[in-house]
C-alpha cells in the first residue's frame, strides 16, 4: 500500500468554522479533507494548521513515527506547540484527544512537503 496526497488538498463544503471563545481575527477551525480523511485546522494569522497529533494517527498510520520524525528532520518542517485556546478549540472539533494537554501544529505548506516526501513509504510488515 503506497501513500499518496496528490490532488487532495480542497476545503470540504460546508466547512464548520469554531471561534471557541477567541477573540475575533486571532484564528478559526474548519476540516479539510486530505486522501479521504476529514482533518481539523485551526488558520492562524492566514495560515492553516493542522494537529501533529491527528496526522500521524489518522493520515500516516501505516507509517512508523520515527520515519516521519526523520522525514520531518530532513525537510527541515518545525512544529509548534499550540496554547490552551487553541487546543480547546482543537479538542471540541475532536481533532486531538480530550484528555491532551498539549499538542503540536504543522503548517498546510509543511504538511503538503512531508505528504509528497511520504509517498514511495510503504508501510513495514
Amino acid at each position: 500500500m503506497f501513500l499518496t496526497c496528490e490532488g487532495t488538498f480542497a476545503i470540504v463544503p460546508g466547512t464548520m468554522d469554531y471561534n471557541g471563545g477567541a477573540v475575533p481575527g486571532d484564528f478559526h477551525a474548519g476540516y479539510q479533507e486530505i486522501e479521504g480523511i476529514n482533518l481539523g485546522y485551526l488558520q492562524i494569522n492566514g495560515t492553516q494548521m493542522f494537529a501533529l497529533a491527528q496526522v500521524l494517527s489518522d493520515l500516516f498510520k501505516d507509517i512508523p513515527r520515527t520515519t516521519i520524525s526523520k522525514k520531518m528532520e530532513t525537510l527541515k518542517i518545525k512544529s509548534r506547540r499550540c496554547d490552551l485556546q487553541e487546543l480547546r478549540t482543537l479538542k471540541a472539533i475532536n481533532s486531538v484527544p480530550t484528555r491532551a494537554v498539549k499538542c503540536s501544529l504543522i503548517s498546510k505548506a509543511d504538511l503538503e512537503a512531508l505528504c509528497t516526501s511520504c509517498k514511495s513509504l510503504s508501510p513495514r510488515r
